[in-house]
């Protein structure tokens, strides 16, 4: 099994989608990088922690492999807002690639060039390609926030 870190705006949508891609056995809800051990999300939501609101993806790549992640990641959220993602806002909402390896950074910028100069959005993504620093789970209410509450997405 491997592990990404993707971050997209609020985590449950993205989260949720993960759980529902075949290959992946699980996902999870937290926080990356920032400068505070062990955050809680009203320190996370404050803006001032440095943390982005991002999921830990494991999977088996044997059946889904790194670019496919990515490629999904692309899809699941609009990589050209700055800080934001619709009605949230704030650096814990960026769009970010946390990545492990060099190998996972060349693949998630020859992605992100490939997806610029495909024209497919109106403008260039912005997203964040730098390496994970530590990852923080969320609150257990986070977890499957979607599936607790039966929202579909």
């Amino acid at each position: 099994m491997a592990k990404a870190y993707v971050a997209g705006g609020c985590f449950w949508g993205i989260e949720d989608a993960f759980r529902k891609l075949p290959g992946v056995s699980d996902a999870i809800s937290g926080y990356a990088n920032g400068k505070v051990p062990n955050p809680t999300y009203e320190q996370v939501c404050t803006g001032s922690t440095d943390h982005a609101e991002t999921v830990e993806i494991t999977y088996d790549p044997k059946v889904v492999n790194y670019a496919d992640i990515i490629q999904v990641f692309w899809k699941l959220h609009d990589p050209t807002q700055w800080n934001r993602q619709g009605p949230d806002f704030g650096t814990q909402y960026r769009s970010a690639i946390f990545y492990i390896t060099a190998e996972e950074a060349e693949i998630a910028a020859l992605s992100k060039t490939a997806l610029d100069e495909s024209a497919v959005l109106a403008k260039p993504a912005v997203t964040l390609i730098e390496p994970l620093d530590r990852f923080y789970p969320a609150e257990d209410y986070h977890q499957r926030y979607f599936e607790k509450r039966g929202i579909k997405h």
